[in-house]
C-alpha cells in the first residue's frame, strides 16, 4: 500500500503537467499575418486571468514558448504575441537589431502589434477578461509598456530586463494597471539615466509602480541561452531569474486575488 502512495505522489504532478494544451494561433492585425502561441490548462474549471507573453528581439522562440507554457502550468491563460510576423525569427544579431529597431522607431505600429496579440488571448473561451497582464523580455518589456501606455485593460505591466524609454512619457497618464520592472543592477544596455527617466515618467503618470534590482544580473538574466559571461553584456544569471519569476509571481497574486499554482 506504502508504495502505492509514492507511486501516486509522483506520478500527480505528471497529470498536472500533461492537462497543459499548446496550440500555434494565426492572427492578423492591418495587413500583416501573426503567428503565436497559446497555451493554457485543459483541466482547469471556469475563467481564468489571461497573461500576454511579449518576445524578446529574436522573436517567438522557444525560450519565449516555454515562458508561455510555464504560466499556463501556474494556471493562466497565456499568449505569446508575434510582432514581427509570421516566419520572421531572426537569428543573427544584427537581423534581429534591425527588427526590434524598426518597431521601437515606430511605437505606433508596435502598440499595434501588441494590440491585436491582447485582443487575440481575449478570444479564448477560458480568459476572464477582467483580469489581463502582460509580461515582456528585453525587447518585450519595451512592448509591454507601450501597451499599458496606450490604455490598455491591464491589471499588470511585468518587464523582464526591458527597455524602459518612451519617445511620449507623458503616456504613463493612459496605464490602468500597476507595473513591475524586474531589472539588472549591471545591465549595461538600459542605463541609470533611462531607469531615472522612468522613475519620473511613472510618478508624473501617478501610475503604482515597483521596480526590484539584481545585483550582478545584467541584461537577458532570465534566459539560459544567453550563456553565462556577464562580461559580454548579456548573459544568465540563475539567481535574478528565479528571483523575478518569484517576483512576479507574489505580483500576480495581488492584481488577481488568486494563489498561482
Amino acid at each position: 500500500m506504502k508504495k502505492s502512495l509514492l507511486f501516486l505522489a509522483a506520478f500527480i504532478p505528471a497529470l498536472a503537467s500533461a492537462a497543459v494544451k499548446t496550440q500555434v494561433v494565426e492572427y492578423k492585425q492591418g495587413g500583416a499575418t501573426l503567428e503565436g502561441f497559446l497555451a493554457w490548462d485543459d483541466a482547469g474549471q471556469g475563467k481564468r486571468p489571461g497573461v500576454l507573453v511579449a518576445h524578446a528581439w529574436k522573436g517567438l522562440d522557444d525560450f519565449t514558448k516555454t515562458e508561455t507554457t510555464r504560466l499556463a502550468e501556474m494556471g493562466y491563460v497565456a499568449f505569446a504575441l508575434d510582432i514581427y510576423g509570421k516566419g520572421i525569427r531572426p537569428t543573427d544579431p544584427a537581423e534581429c537589431g534591425k527588427q526590434s529597431g524598426f518597431y521601437k522607431s515606430e511605437r505606433a505600429i508596435l502598440r499595434g502589434r501588441a494590440a491585436a496579440g491582447l485582443k487575440q488571448l481575449q478570444k479564448s473561451k477560458f480568459v476572464d477578461a477582467d483580469r489581463l497582464a502582460v509580461i515582456g523580455f528585453c525587447f518585450g518589456g519595451t512592448t509591454a509598456l507601450e501597451l499599458a501606455r496606450s490604455g490598455a485593460p491591464l491589471k499588470g505591466i511585468v518587464t523582464f530586463h526591458g527597455g524602459l524609454s518612451t519617445p511620449t512619457p507623458a503616456d504613463a497618464a493612459n496605464i490602468k494597471g500597476k507595473v513591475l520592472v524586474l531589472h539588472g543592477g549591471d545591465d549595461p544596455y538600459v542605463k541609470k539615466e533611462e531607469v531615472d527617466a522612468f522613475l519620473d515618467e511613472m510618478k508624473a503618470g501617478k501610475v503604482d509602480w515597483q521596480m526590484n534590482v539584481y545585483s550582478g544580473a545584467v541584461h537577458g538574466f532570465s534566459e539560459p541561452g544567453n550563456g553565462n559571461d556577464p562580461s559580454k553584456g548579456v548573459a544568465y544569471n540563475q539567481q535574478a531569474a528565479e528571483r523575478s519569476w518569484e517576483a512576479m509571481t507574489a505580483f500576480f497574486n495581488e492584481i488577481f486575488k488568486t494563489a498561482a499554482r
